[in-house]
């Protein structure tokens, strides 16, 4: 891999657990991610899936090992440079309710450097494409919980992120949302971006996800496009490969 074409992720031999614990969640985990690549990271309730996204965008910092972004050094104490690479799109919504989408996108994109013409720009290109324009000035309180999922999406791609860490990114909504969220994800991935991605949605991750990493045990144990992973286990879908190498029907929440 040259520098000019770095891998998107690069995770290499983290340990980590969390204070009091005295079991570690991770022991040496590696997992690498080729630019332009849309992965989907699934396991079983429990196994570390938020966790890994928290380490890799800095929110929790590890105890052995590195995480590199696009060839930088990233984790908790990773520069600004590294930070500006990415985007997170939380479980937990993360605005302002009592702002509107206009003003929470303008207050993250000052957060994110950006300057006021990028940030007008953005805004009204995102209002247009996630369907907010004519909600732009209202409080976001009183939103649905869809049209709070795509506030909170736009809130992590105003910044224009070369990696976008989504976990759960259509949890709770309408089949028209999920739809409008799905389709944007691909139009950001067909641009250059690079998408690591969590759901329960299985059936959706089939369709959006071009490799898959299972994780289990604190350790990744199969990564590979899915009708590779499909063949080599002898599967007919994400939801029985899942179930045949966790072996846990009852930590699937679909």
């Amino acid at each position: 891999m040259t520098a000019s074409n770095p891998l998107a992720i690069d995770i290499e031999n983290i340990s980590f657990r969390y204070p009091g614990s005295s079991a570690m969640l991770f022991s040496k985990l590696n997992l690498k991610v080729a630019k332009g690549e849309r992965l989907g990271l699934f396991g079983p309730n429990g196994a570390g899936k938020t966790t890994l996204i928290s380490l890799m965008t800095g929110l929790l910092a590890v105890d052995e090992g590195h995480i590199k972004l696009l060839g930088r050094e990233g984790g908790r104490h990773h520069n600004g440079t590294a930070h500006a690479t990415f985007g997170f799109v939380p479980q937990d919504l993360s605005f302002y309710q009592e702002l509107s989408p206009v003003e929470n996108l303008r207050f993250f994109g000052v957060w994110s450097g950006l300057n006021k013409q990028t940030i007008r720009k953005r805004t009204d290109e995102l209002l247009n494409i996630l369907g907010l324009e004519e909600v732009k000035d209202k409080q976001v309180k009183k939103f649905s919980g869809g049209m709070k999922r795509r506030v909170n999406l736009a809130i992590g791609v105003i910044h224009q992120p070369e990696i976008l860490f989504l976990d759960e990114p259509t949890v709770g909504v309408d089949v028209l949302t999920r739809h409008a969220i799905i389709n944007y994800l691909l139009e950001l991935n067909k641009s250059g971006t690079t998408l690591i991605y969590t759901s329960h949605q299985l059936s959706e991750a089939e369709g959006l996800c071009t490799q898959v990493a299972l994780i289990d045990g604190g350790k990744i144990i199969a990564q590979d496009n899915l009708s590779a992973l499909l063949k080599e286990y002898k599967q007919d879908s994400l939801e029985n490969l899942f179930l045949n190498l966790t072996g846990d029907e009852r930590q699937l929440n679909i």
